[in-house]
């Protein structure tokens, strides 16, 4: 059963970091504007970057169900994509505090679920060396990674579908290659 007081909390701060700076939000706004005491808070959350840390986590676990398996890495940054757009003001408040690192976690483990199921698929019934399948890994994640931090560093300007578009296309086929190339 869901807790209703917990979930307000969520959308109340989720609210709020769309308004303002995560560091101008304090726990006394966040429950005048819920409408629960203080101690209901602190009840469900030590504090608010906790608070912060469970609703991106959350977001990630959601993401990362809700695709299972991936086709292509573009249809889940889309995923991660589209929730940072329907928040690109709480994003940008986060990505700009001292709590940053809480969303680049997030995003990391996106990033990590995104190419190791895509390249589960590719990998499966060739013999390629576990080394080699790290290696391939590690540099999707990290470019992953990297084209979203350069988004949230350009101010989430629009755009960045059609840019993680065009580069799968003209990257098509490559993956392909490189598996070949490891084939032991």
């Amino acid at each position: 059963m869901p807790n209703f007081t917990k979930m307000a909390i969520k959308a109340t701060f989720i609210k709020l970091l769309n308004e303002k700076p995560l560091n101008r939000i304090t726990v006394k706004d966040i429950v005048e504007e819920c409408g629960v005491n203080r101690n209901s808070f602190y009840y469900h959350f030590e504090d608010i970057p906790a608070l912060l840390e469970e609703i991106v986590t959350e977001e990630a676990d959601r993401i990362i169900a809700e695709y299972p398996s991936v086709d292509s890495i573009e249809t889940c940054l889309n995923a991660a994509l589209d929730f940072a757009g329907k928040n690109r003001r709480a994003i940008i408040h986060i990505y700009n505090s001292v709590n940053r690192a809480i969303y680049e976690q997030y995003l990391w483990k996106v990033c990590r679920h995104v190419v190791s199921v895509y390249s589960d698929g590719i990998f499966s019934g060739r013999d390629i060396s576990e080394f080699d399948k790290e290696v391939l890994r590690g540099s999707y994640e990290c470019e992953c990674f990297g084209m979203v931090m350069r988004w949230m560093d350009s101010g989430m300007e629009d755009g960045m579908k059609e840019r993680i578009s065009r580069l799968c296309e003209l990257r098509r086929g490559m993956v392909e290659e490189m598996t070949r190339r490891c084939s032991v």
